[in-house]
């Protein structure tokens, strides 16, 4: 069919029924959801659906947090159930054993879309071997790794968003907007896009159509847009200011981020993830440095300050930054590629807790129902170097650097390199070794606050005079 234009989000939803599947695309809290189709199945009020999704959205606004709020979701496979300090609508339904939750490792939720897309059924990933995702699944010895079986997905529809589209539905998206689209759309039965313009065919050239319309079965014009310069910001600490250890400042967040840029050699392409990862980008400067995000860019530069960004060039935190020459966009599947296959020189994550034996624990606390694994588990499995950027200890004064970690695995024995904002410390083949403290601190309170055995340098530098 040539002309796969609906006359409204209404009629593109209408044969949706209770019980199906839907695939929806969207990026973190905020970032291009095909708000107009949500609104418009919310409106009509389909029950029991299975949803596919990296994450729900912000709550309180046009995205798939809608459906959790009109109790339409039976079933929720995800990357993000649950965000520190915000307890949705989403997550009270999941305690009380009204949705079920199937988290996913977001590399291989892009890849099961893309394997169900392509008629290969199941497939093996690193991502998630060892840990709870990986429980119950079948395992596999690769290059002396373990792997776990992951099966494919298909779906009954998919949401999806791009900037243009032509009555054949051929499909152009902007910048950095393609992360999950075109995977989701392959896998779906029935794809809905949601465009802000349309064009007769010939009106997109063809080296730009990033979707080809064989993979589209209908196209909406947006009518909801979701005001993303307002959004609520999630609460967190300022990071110029700093914590304070027995009545000594330690390292803002910003100059742990300071710190850990000076770790990454010129030419290195590097991966920083979401929350106090992100600043890093801050001190990077003119370096030979490539930054990689997991939305699916490459050669991204500084964050964006004040109201003139582009709302489709954003980091895999949702921060709006600028671009650096020679920067590339790509779908969420390229993304994961990069990742997994080793080309990434260094990742930079976020951690709860960190293991004397390299464990990294960064996805979900016990107040926490389920979590947010994002791209972590793909990321630390792939990487040649992985850095743990973290506070030295919780809000509590616990120690975050133990022997064994408490809370659910990210990945067993990845991290090379801890940075806090009291010490830098380096993993060799006998455990971590202090290697610098924060100036005004001693040797001996630093390891008082460090809950795991470390062995210490001949001679301990100063955090701050390695920038």
């Amino acid at each position: 069919m040539d002309d796969k234009i609906m006359a409204s989000p209404a009629e593109a939803v209408r044969d949706i029924g209770d019980g199906a599947s839907i695939a929806i695309a969207g990026f973190g809290v905020s970032h291009r959801f095909p708000s107009s189709l949500i609104v418009a199945l919310h409106e009509q009020g389909s029950t029991g659906l299975t949803v596919y999704c990296n994450g729900l959205g912000q709550p309180g606004t046009p995205t798939a947090h809608l459906l959790a709020d009109g109790q339409q979701i039976a079933r929720l496979v995800t990357c993000f159930s649950a965000r520190p300090g915000i307890v949705s609508e989403a997550e009270r339904q999941i305690r009380a054993g009204l949705m079920e939750l199937e988290l996913v490792p977001q590399g291989t939720l892009v890849e099961r879309m893309r394997a169900g897309g392509a008629g290969i059924p199941a497939f093996y990933t690193p991502a998630g071997a060892g840990t709870a995702i990986g429980e119950g699944k079948e395992v596999r010895i690769f290059d002396g790794r373990p792997h776990i079986l992951e099966q494919a997905i298909k779906t009954d529809f998919a949401f999806v968003r791009a900037a243009c589209a032509d009555t054949a539905g051929n499909l152009k998206f902007r910048g950095g907007s393609r992360n999950f689209n075109v995977s989701f759309a392959k896998a779906a039965a029935v794809t809905i896009a949601e465009v802000d313009e349309i064009v007769e065919v010939g009106g997109i050239p063809p080296e730009e159509v990033g979707l080809p319309g064989v993979f589209v079965s209908r196209v909406v014009k947006s009518t909801v847009q979701l005001d993303v310069k307002n959004l609520p910001m999630r609460p967190s600490r300022a990071a110029t200011s700093a914590r304070e250890y027995a009545g000594k400042p330690a390292l803002t967040r910003e100059e742990m981020a300071r710190r850990t840029a000076a770790l990454l050699p010129d030419g290195a392409i590097v991966n920083l993830g979401a929350g106090m990862p992100t600043l890093v980008t801050n001190f990077i400067g003119d370096r030979p440095v490539t930054l990689h995000s997991e939305n699916g860019m490459l050669r991204y530069g500084e964050r964006v300050v004040g109201e003139e960004f582009d709302p489709d060039v954003h980091d895999a935190g949702g921060y709006f930054v600028g671009l650096r020459p020679g920067a590339s966009f790509f779908d969420s599947v390229t993304s994961f590629e990069i990742a997994r296959s080793g080309r990434l020189d260094a990742v930079v994550l976020g951690a709860y807790q960190v293991g004397a034996d390299g464990d990294l624990a960064n996805w979900t606390l016990p107040t926490m129902t389920g979590g947010g694994i994002g791209g972590a588990m793909d990321l630390a499995v792939g990487a040649k170097q992985v850095i743990a950027l973290l506070e030295h200890t919780d809000s509590q004064g616990r120690p975050k650097l133990v022997e064994t970690c408490e809370f659910d695995v990210t990945a067993r024995g990845c991290v090379d390199t801890v940075v806090t904002d009291l010490a830098l410390l380096t993993r060799t083949g006998e455990g971590f070794r202090l290697d610098e403290i924060a100036r005004g601190f001693t040797v001996e309170e630093v390891l008082k606050l460090t809950g795991m055995p470390v062995a210490v340098a001949d001679g301990v530098g100063v955090l701050q005079d390695s920038w």
